[in-house]
């Protein structure tokens, strides 16, 4: 069994005209670190989950294209969401490393994508989750892997 609650949420919220930016904030407010790239969700369902972010004077260095970190907390960011609706409910996430390529200049808004699958319910370990993200001209700008540890929940 997926965890549905964020799901829930995603797809009655994302039916709205501006469903996807409440939701997104929804998230950030949840994790206020994630608030700094002004994100927003395009998709998530059970293995998947995307979301862009603006290329804005907030995230820009001083060469006028998007912060190293800033693609990073991009990266994260769609990683916990996809594990978060990718995880059985009886299992916890929580990422223990992160590898990064840097590929070219961020110089226009962006999207990031993660496709770890749905895990499957006897799992747990080390998961290696990639994430690209892509500027407008669906050129790779950043990749990384972000390497998840899954468990069982403690009993309360």
């Amino acid at each position: 069994m997926v965890t549905m609650n964020i799901l829930k949420i995603y797809n009655r919220l994302s039916e709205l005209p501006v469903g996807k930016r409440l939701f997104s904030f929804l998230v950030c407010w949840n994790a206020p670190y994630f608030g700094s790239i002004s994100p927003v969700f395009t998709e998530l369902k059970p293995g998947v989950a995307a979301a862009s972010m603006k290329n804005r004077r907030k995230v820009r260095n001083h060469i006028k294209t998007v912060h190293a970190i800033a693609c990073c907390n991009l990266c994260e960011l769609v990683a916990g969401t996809a594990m978060e609706a990718s995880v059985p409910r009886h299992k916890r996430w929580i990422p223990k490393g992160m590898q990064v390529s840097y590929l070219r200049k961020a110089e226009t808004n962006l999207s990031a994508r993660c496709e770890p699958g749905v895990i499957d319910d006897g799992f747990s370990g080390d998961l290696p989750v990639v994430v690209d993200v892509k500027d407008q001209h669906s050129q790779v700008v950043v990749s990384a892997v972000i390497t998840m540890y899954i468990s069982d929940k403690k009993a309360r």
